[in-house]
């Protein structure tokens, strides 16, 4: 064989190489792709915001002073300088195990007293935890007290008896807090 035709052979065996890896390629990435549909990654709940509960809206008065709403609510998330008379409490739940949370509450003032609310469907604190709760991948709590027969699988320790010597303790000086003469 030529050196012509070896040089030939080995760039029609590259090509073919290439063509092959390529293939493979698209390929293994149709098979990705299905793996990944499978397997999806964890994913932080994000909590944003004030949980303004019913009880809270409930324990509003009309009346009340700025420092007694934030008493009860807590400080807004939203004050902004051209609306000086209206606090925004907006709270968002995003999580990958229940469905998205978003709920809004105004409070308005006027001369600095709380003149109304204004608040959508708002949950009270049970239904809040319960919907928590329901975020939990698993119920499943591990035992919290020991039995009598987990317990029996570790040696009774022999309880150690004090000397005479260490029953009495030395002294302790400490040093001053401020040096000596001010």
């Amino acid at each position: 064989m030529s050196d012509l035709s070896r040089r030939s052979v080995r760039l029609h065996l590259l090509v073919l190489t290439s063509i092959a890896a390529l293939w493979g390629c698209s390929s293994f990435d149709s098979a990705s792709t299905k793996i990944v549909g499978v397997i999806t990654p964890y994913k932080m709940d994000v909590v944003q915001g004030n949980v303004v509960t019913k009880e809270q809206v409930a324990a509003l008065k009309p009346g009340m002073l700025r420092n007694q709403v934030r008493e009860v609510l807590g400080t807004a998330l939203l004050t902004s300088v051209f609306h000086a008379d209206r606090w925004d409490y907006v709270f968002t739940l995003k999580s990958q195990v229940a469905s998205a949370q978003t709920r809004k509450v105004s409070v308005f003032f006027k001369n600095d007293a709380m003149e109304r609310v204004e608040a959508g469907d708002l949950p009270s604190e049970a239904e809040f935890v319960a919907t928590l709760k329901s975020m939990t991948l698993s119920d499943k709590l591990p035992p919290l007290e020991a039995t009598p027969e987990s317990l029996s699988a570790f040696p009774v320790a022999a309880k150690p008896t004090p000397t005479v010597g260490a029953m009495v303790s030395a002294p302790v000086n400490y040093p001053p807090l401020e040096p000596a003469g001010k």
